[in-house]
């Protein structure tokens, strides 16, 4: 458990909720050093739905979560991330 408190951004390749997550969203956030899992707990799903499900690039606040040789980052802020005019965002991939 590292903790240490970090921001990230990029785009949002993957989400998904699995039934078995009890309302835990899973985010697969790229950026141009690769790809980093984001764990978002209900009470930030339901403050920041619309931007969570809608919003492609994303600047993410939250702390490194460190578990049997896993590393997360347990989101605590989301804020969309500019992106240049004519820049289209590629289609996620969302399992609801």
């Amino acid at each position: 458990a590292d903790e240490t408190l970090v921001e990230v951004a990029g785009i949002i390749v993957c989400r998904q909720r699995p039934v078995t997550a009890r309302g835990v969203v899973f985010l697969l956030l790229e950026d141009e050093t690769g790809l980093a899992n984001i764990v978002v707990y209900p009470r930030l799903m339901e403050r920041q739905r619309s931007l969570i499900r809608l919003e492609p690039f994303v600047v993410v606040s939250g702390r490194v979560q460190r578990q049997d040789g896993v590393i997360n980052l347990v989101a605590q802020s989301f804020r969309p991330l500019r992106r240049p005019r004519g820049l289209a965002a590629p289609a996620s991939h969302d399992f609801y």
